[in-house]
């Protein structure tokens, strides 16, 4: 029997992270259902990138890598100096602000252009209200859906 070696996302992120010439020290904490792994450097800027495009590919390249060797891994959440945290609670805020807005006005408001990520957190943080219901709406030209923040439907 041929089985596929374990993989370890956290020792596969140091190895990736340390060929690219970073010294870093990696935390790792369970998230919802999913992994959470926080990078601490002296250089989070560049590992960030512009508006947390770097995160975002590093996350994307770690998970298909990780999900390749196993796919029963839970999805991996990468944040670097709690910048993803910081930016969460920002969106949740914003989120809530403009929920607030809906249930007051009963217009339909929408939120900027969004990776799937931050949509997710949107959605999710929204699920629960009884006033307000979220849909993602794509933006012509764009990778990136608006959400719709409307007043919810009553049966």
């Amino acid at each position: 029997m041929n089985e596929t070696p374990q993989i370890d996302p956290k020792a596969t992120l140091d190895e990736m992270l340390k060929t690219l010439g970073f010294s870093v020290t990696i935390e790792e904490r369970p998230m919802d259902d999913q992994i959470l792994l926080d990078i601490q450097t002296d250089d989070p800027g560049r590992l960030i990138g512009r508006s947390g495009q770097t995160l975002s590919e590093l996350q994307y390249l770690l998970n298909r890598l990780v999900f390749h060797h196993d796919a029963k891994i839970p999805r991996i959440i990468l944040d670097v100096c709690g910048y993803r945290q910081q930016a969460r609670d920002q969106l949740i805020k914003r989120a809530m602000e403009t929920a607030e807005k809906v249930r007051r006005w009963g217009d339909v408001l929408e939120l900027e252009p969004m990776n799937a990520y931050d949509r997710w957190v949107v959605h999710n943080a929204l699920k629960d209200d009884p006033d307000v219901e979220t849909s993602s709406v794509e933006v012509e030209g764009s990778d990136k859906k608006v959400i719709l923040i409307r007043p919810r439907r009553r049966a």
